[in-house]
């Protein structure tokens, strides 16, 4: 393409064509890593591996539900495998610390036979609370995976955000609302319950 300013003729690149390979790049690279696999059917989401561990930590919220404690479960992934799981107990042991979040990093703590869960992956249905998310540096959680957000004391990004706080040693990466439906879900039955009860 050309163009004449004042007499002179110049020729108008065309930035468009350079750019396309480089926009095409950058979108394969992204589609990449969201995606976790292929199938003949079509290609797996990266998010598809998140759900169905978050799945497994439905599981234990509703093990929860049946004792009548908060449905909130939590399970910790390390090299594709669950190391360590649990649910609220915190009305079964009369324990404030028993939540569903401090139960399974011990256990994954025990499993592995060191405190440090260096490289593990949380899973849990609900924003864990400052005291889990205390927890979650103490044990150098590589990643935080949340269903529901907690606005009243979540400690992962709603009210604090213990577990990326620049101040401490150790910061854990943070992806919230996988299956964000079914975790609130289970939670607001569970507190209509026990509205209704009163």
């Amino acid at each position: 393409m050309t163009s004449r300013y004042f007499g002179i003729t110049r020729v108008r690149f065309p930035y468009a064509l350079l750019m396309r390979p480089w926009l095409n790049w950058i979108e394969r690279v992204a589609t990449d890593h969201k995606v976790g696999g292929s199938s003949p059917s079509g290609r797996t989401t990266f998010m598809d591996e998140h759900e169905k561990w978050m799945t497994k930590a439905l599981q234990e919220a509703k093990e929860a539900l049946r004792e009548d404690e908060v449905p909130v479960g939590a399970v910790v992934v390390h090299q594709e495998k669950i190391i360590g799981r649990g649910h609220n107990m915190t009305e079964r042991l009369q324990d404030p610390t028993a939540h569903a979040e401090m139960i399974a990093l011990s256990a994954a703590a025990n499993t592995l036979g060191t405190w440090r869960l260096e490289g593990a992956s949380l899973y849990v249905t609900l924003e864990p609370c400052p005291m889990c998310a205390g927890a979650v540096v103490l044990a150098r959680i590589e990643n935080v995976f949340f269903g529901a957000p907690d606005p009243k004391a979540g400690a992962c990004s709603s009210q604090y955000n213990i577990v990326q706080d620049g101040r401490l040693n150790h910061r854990s990466n943070v992806i919230s609302g996988v299956l964000r439906g079914e975790c609130e879900e289970l939670l607001k039955s569970f507190f209509q319950k026990v509205r209704e009860k009163t």
